[in-house]
Parts: C-alpha cells; structure tokens; sequence
C-alpha cells in the first residue's frame, strides 16, 4: 500500500491491527520528512504528495485514537492453526529416552 494514495481509506484502516497501523504512521512520518527536504532544496516536483501524505496521517492518528476512546472495533486477531510436531528421527528419539530416564531415576 503507498503512503499518500486514495487507496488508504478509513474502511481499509479499520481493518489493520494496531502494530500495523503504528508502522504505517513510522512510514508517512518519514515520507513527509523526506518531502519537506525536497521541498526545502527545490527538488520536490509534486507539491500535493505533501498534502496528501498530511492526511494519511491524520487519518491513522484518528483510527488509532477512536480505538483508544471505543468508537471504533478493533480488529479481531485470528491465531493461527497449530503445526503437528515434526517426528524425531530414531537417531534423535534414542538419546531423548535416555535422558528422561535418567530424570526419573534422581
């Protein structure tokens, strides 16, 4: 997703989790830096990128504060399926019964 596009709608914020959305504040903050030393040097060809990227994070500024204050539903966090444990080679399994062998015995 580019920072300072029409793609980046408060429906679409919505549906970013909250580190998410802090690296995407990190990403437009740094953009508007580097926008503002073109500016400040000349080199700056598109002055609305700047106005843009201003918005964006205004508009990740009041997603992140509505959740704080409840107005807005944070995103679910599905977790992820657990992996089947890998299966321990018959080299591998012979010294790990030794060792709860040994375990037991003290």
């Amino acid at each position: 997703m580019a920072i300072g596009s029409k793609e980046l709608t408060s429906t679409e914020l919505d549906t970013f989790e909250d580190e998410r959305l802090v690296e995407e504040l990190r990403k437009a903050k740094e953009e508007l830096f580097n926008l503002r030393f073109q500016a400040a040097t000349g080199q700056l060809e598109t002055h609305g990128r700047l106005r843009a990227v201003k918005r964006d994070i205004a508009r990740i500024y009041t997603v992140i504060r509505e959740r704080e204050l409840g107005i807005r539903a944070t995103p679910v966090v599905e977790a992820a399926p657990a992996k089947a444990e890998k299966k321990t080679k018959k080299k591998d399994a012979a010294p790990a019964a030794a060792e709860t062998e040994t375990e037991e015995a003290k």
